[in-house]
């Protein structure tokens, strides 16, 4: 039997996720949270065997919850499940330490075929993505990386929150920064990009499917 954490922001999300897997034996899910800051707790707590999580949450998002998981649990397998699109978060998320990484609106049997590939210690990587951990191997696509795949993930975070028309202090509440700091972010983000405001942001996250 496969315990599985289900850990996403949207309670509707988690409890057809749980539906859906029920219906196969191998399959259990054991626990739930709903941002990373419990995802974390969840892993203290133990008796997970893969944790299937989101990564646009408040509290705390996936993307320091991984971290923070990682460091405590470095066998855990972490699943991203997200609508946020794999080619632009997938290779850097794997590097990362995540196993695996699905886009919401795959088959719902791949999120099986997934959890069950990482259950035994193996990645479960699409061709896409496996293409683009070549290229990054070899140095190969550096030329036709775009911009944003140049900032830290700090400031990827950042600028999607700054994209979705987040205010500083909102984005500092909820990243645990200082206002100074996320404004810090925004310049750093702002040179890389060659933009010069917020709404020149949004239409950059919108135009290359960074947002919906």
């Amino acid at each position: 039997m496969i315990r599985i954490a289900i850990v996403d922001d949207h309670a509707i999300v988690r409890a057809g996720l749980r539906q859906f897997l029920a219906d196969h034996a191998d399959l259990s899910v054991v626990a739930e949270a709903s941002n990373g800051r419990d995802a974390v707790d969840l892993v203290r707590s133990g008796g997970i065997d893969v944790m299937v999580m989101d990564l646009s949450m408040g509290e705390q998002g996936g993307v320091e919850a991984l971290a923070a998981i990682k460091a405590r649990a470095p066998d855990l397998p972490v699943l991203i499940l997200s609508a946020l699109p794999e080619t632009h978060y997938a290779a850097a998320l794997l590097q990362q330490g995540a196993s695996g990484y699905l886009g919401k609106d795959c088959d719902p049997e791949r999120i099986v075929d997934a959890i069950r590939t990482v259950s035994r210690g193996r990645k479960y990587i699409s061709t896409t993505v496996a293409e683009q951990l070549a290229d990054a191997l070899v140095g190969g696509g550096d030329l036709e990386k775009p911009p944003h795949q140049n900032l830290s993930q700090r400031e990827l975070q950042v600028f999607l929150r700054l994209a979705a028309g987040e205010a500083v202090g909102s984005i500092a509440e909820h990243m645990s920064l200082s206002n100074k700091t996320v404004s810090t972010y925004r310049a750093r983000i702002m040179e890389k990009l060659g933009l010069a405001s917020n709404s020149d942001l949004t239409y950059y996250a919108l135009k290359n499917d960074l947002i919906q």
